[in-house]
Parts: structure tokens; C-alpha cells; sequence
């Protein structure tokens, strides 16, 4: 198994610093980079456990806290933090996170994956757009950018993993998606899982984790990365 190194570190952000969880393997590299969006829940031990399992595939993996130092353990408290982000500000922050990961010596010079999930999925979409360091993007049920036309600027290819009984990215997301992304030919999987529901992905909360389905997205975003970056 590939070691890895585990730390918290701080980026210039919006004329201050914004702390992020990094997860690489040890040793020089370099590495393709990946920067991790957190759900609602904030950076907690699930998105600092994606990211070190990125790393011990063989990526340097960067997770941004965009609530700063806070998470919430129960979905008021969660609902409550992200309505209080400020969402341009953490789109700039997270474009300054990764070209913070971008200027790392032990990171490669092809380009940064992204993923997000729920709220960060959507984020990692709007992240593909706003940056032309991200070349291959995997949002996870997550929201559209808006206007949805921002995707025209997109530098690589998206895998979009949906859930088939999603309340918060249901058929009207995806088909928005879908239509956007063909209209500016751009390279694309969309899949949808049959039988799951929004956060299948998620393996702490085991009323919605689907493992098979998690397994199957995951193998594919670590194929889309590894031929991107």
C-alpha cells in the first residue's frame, strides 16, 4: 500500500488564508493533483478519507475547508452553513486553492481533476468553469452552475454521478446537464444509479451508502483522472 502524507495547510484567499486538508503519497512525485469539495457537512473525516484515498491511489489531493473550521453533525446545523456561505467567495476560493495545488513541485504540469459531492459537487462544476487548470471534473449529484452556459468554458471531460431518487439533483438537473453539454460539444458521461438515493457515495451514513454503486463511480473517476491528468 502507497504511504501517504496527511497535513492542514493554509492558502492566500480573498486577501487572507483559507485552510484545506492535504492528502499526497510520500516522495517527490510528481503527481496528478485532485481538489476535494466537501458536502454540506463541511471538512470532516469523510471528505479528509476521500482525499487520503486519492493520495493512496497516487494523486496529491487538496481539500479546501470553505466553511473555515466548522462542521455540522446533523442536517439543521448543515443546512444552516450553507446558507450562510457565500458562494462567490468560495468559488474564488476554491479557484485559489487550486492553483495553490497547481504550483506545488510535486504536483504534474497536465491539469487538476476535480470532485465534489451534494453541495460540493455542484461547486466543482462551477470550479471546471472558472479555471483553466481543471481538465477533468466529477461532480456528484450536485446543482449546475449558473447560468448553466458557463459550461462552455470547460477545459476537459466530466463524469456527472447522479442517484435515480435524488430530490436535490432529480431529472430536471440532469437533463439541464446534459443538454448544456452537448449543445457545446463538450466530452461527458452522465450516469445514473438505479435504486440509490442522493449521498450513495457516502459510506458513513449507512441508510443511503450503496456500495456497489460507489465502487462503480469510483473506478470511473479514478479512470477519467488518470487519463486526464
Amino acid at each position: 500500500m502507497t504511504e501517504i502524507l496527511t497535513l492542514m495547510v493554509e492558502f492566500p484567499s480573498n486577501g487572507s488564508t483559507t485552510p484545506g486538508f492535504l492528502a499526497r503519497p510520500d516522495g517527490d512525485g510528481p503527481f496528478p493533483g485532485v481538489i476535494v469539495i466537501q458536502e454540506w457537512w463541511g471538512l470532516n473525516g469523510n471528505i479528509k478519507d476521500i482525499a487520503s484515498r486519492f493520495a493512496r491511489e497516487g494523486f496529491a489531493a487538496f481539500a479546501p475547508d470553505l466553511y473555515h473550521g466548522k462542521t455540522a453533525p446533523e442536517p439543521d446545523a448543515a443546512q444552516k452553513l450553507m446558507m450562510q456561505l457565500d458562494m462567490n467567495r468560495a468559488s474564488r476560493e476554491l479557484v485559489r486553492a487550486t492553483e495553490y495545488l497547481a504550483e506545488q513541485r510535486y504536483v504534474k504540469g497536465r491539469g487538476i481533476g476535480a470532485i465534489g459531492f451534494c453541495m460540493g459537487g455542484g461547486l466543482a462544476l462551477t470550479l471546471a468553469c472558472d479555471t483553466r487548470h481543471v481538465h477533468a471534473v466529477a461532480p456528484f449529484y450536485g446543482v449546475n452552475p449558473q447560468p448553466i452556459d458557463k459550461v462552455r468554458a470547460l477545459q476537459g471531460s466530466v463524469f456527472a454521478a447522479y442517484a435515480e431518487h435524488d430530490t436535490w439533483a432529480g431529472p430536471d438537473v440532469r437533463e439541464a446537464l446534459e443538454k448544456a453539454l452537448t449543445g457545446h460539444a463538450k466530452k461527458f458521461e452522465i450516469k445514473i444509479y438505479p435504486g440509490t438515493e442522493h449521498a450513495f457515495f457516502n459510506d458513513t451514513r449507512p441508510d443511503v451508502f450503496t456500495p456497489d454503486a460507489a465502487a462503480d463511480a469510483w473506478s470511473r473517476v479514478l479512470a477519467l483522472f488518470r487519463k486526464s491528468l
